[in-house]
């Protein structure tokens, strides 16, 4: 089994994201993966989230919001990679 040490996501997503429930099923998802982080709605409509745990944990999440499962609609994400913080629980801004 190889490591796979803790990780930092931070995903910028743009769609009708706001008002649907959109940050709360990426709460419930994360939390079900064992990742903390946050999400945020933005001034321009879009959501920041931000996830830490397992990388394969992180990259699976971005891949969930890409598939059409989340509330809303996600029309496209942005992501950068980066070390993780300590980030022990999951925050809704």
């Amino acid at each position: 089994m190889t490591d796979d040490p803790p990780a930092r996501l931070t995903i910028w997503v743009v769609g009708r994201v706001q008002g649907v429930g959109f940050r709360w099923w990426v709460r419930e998802q994360a939390t079900a993966s064992g990742l903390a982080g946050s999400a945020s709605n933005l001034a321009d409509g879009s959501v920041e989230i931000i996830l830490e745990g397992a990388r394969a944990g992180c990259a699976a999440l971005l891949d969930r919001l890409r598939d059409g499962s989340p509330p809303g609609r996600v029309g496209s994400t942005t992501h950068r990679w980066g070390s993780a913080t300590g980030m022990q629980t999951f925050a809704l801004g």
